[in-house]
């Protein structure tokens, strides 16, 4: 089912002959996207709406795939067509009315992609949802492409379980294979003792037993690579989590040295490169006591480290997603300043209606995804700092932040 934005029905988009309006191939051979085309989005969350900011500002329209009505992708975008993730003829339907789509949620079958890219072109492709949305495929292909990963087993029984905590060594982290995110789907072993009941609690299906890494700082380096290959990198950024879900990021991340941030940006190519994707990626890495890097995954889409590149760097994250999605060369990833970004959970308005006024100081930019029932542990939005070091950033975002909660009879 589709609606435009004004609730109206009308059918999913209209396919374009970009040679025909007298577009010029690239560098790879091939004929850009102009504006006017139409692109579609897989997921309807919050990266996708930031994705159709970015593609409409550009002269794009923008046809969201979501799995309910409303999305924040879908209240942004021309038209939302609802349906199941596996519902592979209203799939193939949304796919005919696009002229290339991308996705900002991992977590949609591959089934459903390869069947889309009969349709129109998917970046990043199916090839790549198979090897990212799986952990010990991932992992086995890091490993491949020569990029360090910890230690790591796949398990299908207790008596796996049991052999691989046997080889790695305790304390370490139960994963499922696939699915889970923010921390979902995971749990940290110190005992053998503990084995047989996390193997229950995770319950059946693949799974996979990773080193416990006791890293000094998480880092995430956003490579976005185009059709021609070029690639346009931003980071290491800084990450902070609490509870399993990212709260703080600072760019340029503090502490590094040139060696370890050239190394990071070195091993986000080498895994663009490897999967030969064509889109946007976020590696996230573990930063070690000695300056050594592992990768701990890969996501296929934007990613919330980046968010504030929308004010940070000359060309956001989104912005570089629409232009490798269509085929045009990429923007610069130069920063503009130090910034940080905090996420806005549902939290915030546990205390009633958060004081914008008091949080929207100079540097200060305010980022609401349209959702209209604040959880705890929901992200409903963030605040961006841009400061004149990457401390100031940080502590500004988190200043932003405070005065949320702030009472304003002490203020």
């Amino acid at each position: 089912m589709s609606r435009a934005q004004d609730g109206s029905a009308r059918p999913i988009g209209q396919g374009q002959d970009a040679s025909a309006r007298g577009a010029q191939p690239n560098a790879a051979g091939q004929v850009p996207l102009p504006p006017g085309s139409t692109l579609g989005v897989f997921g309807g969350g919050q990266l996708g709406r930031m994705f159709v900011h970015a593609a409409q500002r550009m002269g794009y329209r923008v046809h969201v795939f979501s799995t309910h009505h409303n999305s924040p992708a879908g209240q942004a975008a021309d038209a939302e067509h609802v349906g199941a993730l596996t519902d592979t003829r209203s799939i193939a339907s949304f796919a005919l009315g696009c002229d290339a789509a991308t996705l900002e949620f991992e977590n949609v079958p591959t089934e459903s992609i390869a069947i889309a890219e009969q349709h129109t072109p998917i970046r990043p492709g199916s090839h790549v949802l198979h090897t990212t949305q799986h952990r010990v495929r991932e992992k086995t292909f890091l490993k491949r492409v020569g990029v360090p990963v910890g230690a790591f087993a796949a398990v299908h029984s207790l008596a796996e379980l049991r052999a691989a905590a046997a080889t790695i060594g305790l304390p370490a982290v139960l994963k499922t294979a696939q699915m889970g995110y923010d921390g979902k789907g995971q749990l940290v072993l110190r005992d053998a003792g503990e084995l047989a009941d996390a193997w229950q609690t995770l319950g059946p299906g693949d799974g996979i037993l990773e080193a416990f890494i006791p890293f000094e700082r998480e880092v995430s380096v956003l490579v976005a690579r185009g059709l021609d290959g070029q690639t346009a990198l931003y980071g290491p950024i800084e990450n902070a989590h609490a509870q399993h879900i990212l709260d703080v990021s600072v760019l340029p991340a503090r502490g590094l040295t040139s060696a370890t941030s050239a190394a990071a940006r070195q091993i986000a190519t080498t895994v663009a490169e490897g999967l030969d994707a064509v889109g946007l990626l976020c590696v996230e890495l573990f930063v070690l006591p000695d300056g050594g890097l592992l990768v701990n995954e890969i996501a296929p889409r934007p990613h919330n480290s980046g968010h504030l590149t929308i004010e940070g760097c000359q060309t956001s994250q989104f912005e570089q997603q629409v232009r490798a999605v269509c085929g045009l060369p990429l923007g610069s990833s130069e920063s503009l300043a130090p910034a940080a970004m905090a996420n806005l959970l549902g939290d915030v308005w546990q205390r009633g209606e958060p004081r914008w006024e008091a949080a929207l100081m100079a540097g200060a930019h305010l980022h609401l995804y349209g959702k209209d029932a604040p959880r705890a542990g929901r992200k409903m939005g963030h605040l961006t700092y841009l400061g004149t070091t990457s401390q100031a950033a940080h502590d500004g975002a988190l200043a932003a932040r405070a005065a949320l909660y702030s009472d304003p009879q002490e203020a």
